[in-house]
């Protein structure tokens, strides 16, 4: 399977140098496209009141369509139409405002992020989750991580193999109520998307870096802040204990990013 490493979303909150990205991964598998999570959008360029909400005042997205995930396919010479499949981790704008950009796929994601989303509770569930995400009727495939084999000490996961072998979903609650990370072997290594489950490599890497603005942003939206510090702990034992053939990532950090685009010119071409 080869994977691209796209960014569909730059956004600039104050305090963070670097700026975010937001991480997408195009998959091709042998029927077809799929993405994880969609990133920003066309739509949201052209009405970001309404698609991204107040919260754009404070990470400040750049809005730029070539940056959304339709350009950036058609740009590497794909037919956007063969993107089947959309994994998401949340259901947070920087992460489906793409979908609208391809109506016609399935959007995988756990039943309780889809209950989240269309049946909000909390006072943050009503703020984070807009009707504009999911105004174009995009089919919706709930999915309930604890059926499958535990994935490096991760117990609660449900493989994908309608999509791609290799492909399964992890229950990471806590940044939100149903959130998940996205693990997949490549064939030629393994991959952990741990979408927004932590912000910025300096949580797990033992650095400890980290920009005040986004560790404030991640407790203010936190679903389960004492979840989120768990999933810190065991990400951080992962990135210590993990393989030589792991690649640990996220939603937003630039550094991990690059990496990744790096490995992923350094990848086999994939076949014709």
């Amino acid at each position: 399977m080869k994977i691209h490493h796209l960014n569909c979303g730059t956004m600039h909150p104050p305090g963070t140098p670097d700026g975010l990205v937001c991480h997408v991964l195009l998959l091709e598998t042998d029927t077809g496209l799929a993405l994880v999570d969609s990133g920003l959008g066309l739509h949201d360029a052209a009405d970001p009141a309404r698609r991204f909400g107040p919260g754009r005042f404070y990470v400040r997205p750049r809005f730029d369509e070539n940056e959304a995930a339709i350009r950036q396919i058609e740009r590497l010479g794909f037919n956007p139409r063969d993107v089947r499949d959309i994994v998401i981790t949340h259901f947070d704008a920087d992460h489906v405002g793409g979908l609208a950009d391809f109506p016609w796929a399935r959007v995988h994601l756990t039943a309780a992020e889809a209950d989240a989303a269309l049946h909000p509770r909390t006072f943050v569930e009503k703020h984070r989750y807009l009707p504009t995400q999911h105004a174009h009727h995009p089919t919706l495939v709930f999915h309930t991580p604890g059926e499958g084999e535990p994935w490096n000490g991760f117990p609660a996961t449900k493989e994908l193999p309608d999509i791609a072998p290799g492909l399964a979903i992890i229950s990471l609650p806590g940044h939100t109520r149903g959130h998940t990370a996205i693990a997949i072997d490549t064939g030629t290594h393994q991959l952990l998307h741990a979408g927004d489950a932590f912000y910025h490599h300096g949580q797990i890497d033992g650095t400890g870096h980290v920009p005040k603005a986004l560790t404030t942003m991640e407790r203010l939206v936190a679903h389960n802040p004492p979840q989120v510090r768990a999933n810190h702990e065991r990400l951080t034992e992962l990135w210590t204990t993990k393989p030589s053939d792991l690649l640990l990532i996220n939603a937003h950090d630039p550094t991990l990013l690059r990496r990744a685009q790096q490995l992923d010119t350094e990848a086999p071409p994939s076949r014709p």
